[in-house]
């Protein structure tokens, strides 16, 4: 990285910094800090849906898995597109007419108040976990392995700066910042296939240099991995579960004006998650090809005879791109990582006032929830 790489990175940092900071003007109301006052337009819902979903292990593991296995991975990312127009036409209806602000007080509603609860707990442990610790460790990846700058210094720097708009702003800072981060994302990654099929002359070349099978969407009923059947019986549970249920993803289409901007939400949101088909996964393959061309020099590193393809999308990056762009692929990298932070801070935090904190003291005032919210946020980054 050069200093002009570092000058745009700055840059990225200074207006994410600054569309926070100017979103979080709210008035202290609960409406408005965790469902930024449910008057949202489709453009901003369905980019924070593309945002908040691309983390780590897109940029980590499906430009590995196209490096390795060719297309086949993105038969997931096809299938969220479907459960997406499910999300808008079957589950948004009941959620807008019901009025519930979290998933586990829809449960309450149908259900009962154990059922709340139950589902409130497991979902704060598993994003504290699973989310949270995840995606500060692969921020702090790339700040090691692109800008050179200490592991947990990174660390620290993706968590305090996402963690602070974050607390001021509630749901609507994130969403805004996750609009930006979408073009930063889209348009970054879009760089690194055209880059890289011009490395290697073009779509077709990289299609004869490819694995077997690399361009196929289906495999065998058989199959170890990808059985088809699994495919279309199987994944759709969790993606129903992931898309149409979780908190973390719900939350965007309930800020939604009405069930009409929910639903081009939706639909928005769905032609986005075709485009990781484009721009992870066949990166992977172009990667695939130069590192099986003799003339090239691009090649990953091999240990023990096993070649570590882990670091593809990185590698690509410092190899194809040229000074500039290179800090402008970091910040895209970075703004997926963080889009997927602030998303899981507010979710969590919107989770522990609206379902555990509010429901043992339903008198407190809008004021005193919104700091318990922003408290909450604030021992999410701690404990993250």
């Amino acid at each position: 990285m050069a200093f002009l790489d570092f000058i745009v990175l700055g840059l990225y940092f200074a207006i994410i910094l600054g569309v926070g900071i100017y979103s979080s003007r709210t008035k202290d109301d609960t409406s408005q800090y965790f469902l930024a006052n449910r008057n949202l337009g489709w453009f901003v819902i369905g980019a924070s849906l593309f945002a908040s979903n691309i983390g780590s292990e897109h940029l980590v593991g499906l430009a590995e898995s196209g490096f390795k296995k060719g297309l086949i991975e993105s038969q997931f990312e096809i299938l969220a597109a479907f459960m997406l127009l499910i999300l808008g036409w079957v589950f948004v209806p009941f959620y807008k007419k019901s009025g519930v602000t979290t998933m586990p007080e829809f449960l309450e509603k149908r259900f009962s108040s154990s059922a709340r609860m139950y589902l409130s707990i497991v979902s704060i442990f598993a994003y504290v976990i699973t989310k949270i610790s995840v995606t500060i460790f692969a921020g702090a990846v790339v700040f090691e392995t692109l800008l050179g700058i200490d592991f947990w210094l990174g660390a620290f720097i993706v968590v305090i700066v996402t963690g602070f708009y974050t607390i001021l702003g509630g749901l609507k800072a994130v969403i805004y910042t996750d609009t930006i981060q979408m073009f930063l994302l889209l348009g970054g990654s879009i760089l690194v296939t055209i880059f890289g099929l011009n490395e290697i002359g073009g779509w077709t070349n990289m299609v004869a240099a490819s694995g077997d099978g690399f361009m196929s969407l289906w495999r065998t009923a058989s199959h170890p991995e990808y059985p088809w059947t699994a495919i279309l019986f199987g994944a759709p549970i969790l993606g129903i579960w992931y898309w149409c249920t979780d908190q973390f993803i719900v939350q965007r289409v309930l800020a939604a004006e009405n069930e009409s901007v929910a639903r081009k939400a939706t639909i928005f949101a769905g032609f986005l998650k075709l485009t990781p088909m484009f721009i992870f996964v066949v990166p992977g393959m172009i990667a695939y090809a130069m590192h099986n061309d003799p003339t090239s020099a691009f090649k990953l590193p091999v240990e023990n005879g096993e070649i570590q393809s882990s670091g593809t999308l990185a590698a690509m990056v410092q190899y194809l791109l040229p000074t500039g762009l290179r800090g402008l692929i970091a910040a895209g990298i970075l703004s997926a990582l963080m889009s997927s932070l602030s998303s899981v801070f507010n979710s969590c935090s919107t989770l522990i006032t609206w379902d555990i904190y509010k429901k043992y003291n339903p008198n407190q005032s809008e004021k005193k929830l919104v700091r318990v919210g922003q408290i909450a946020t604030g021992l999410l980054v701690i404990s993250g």
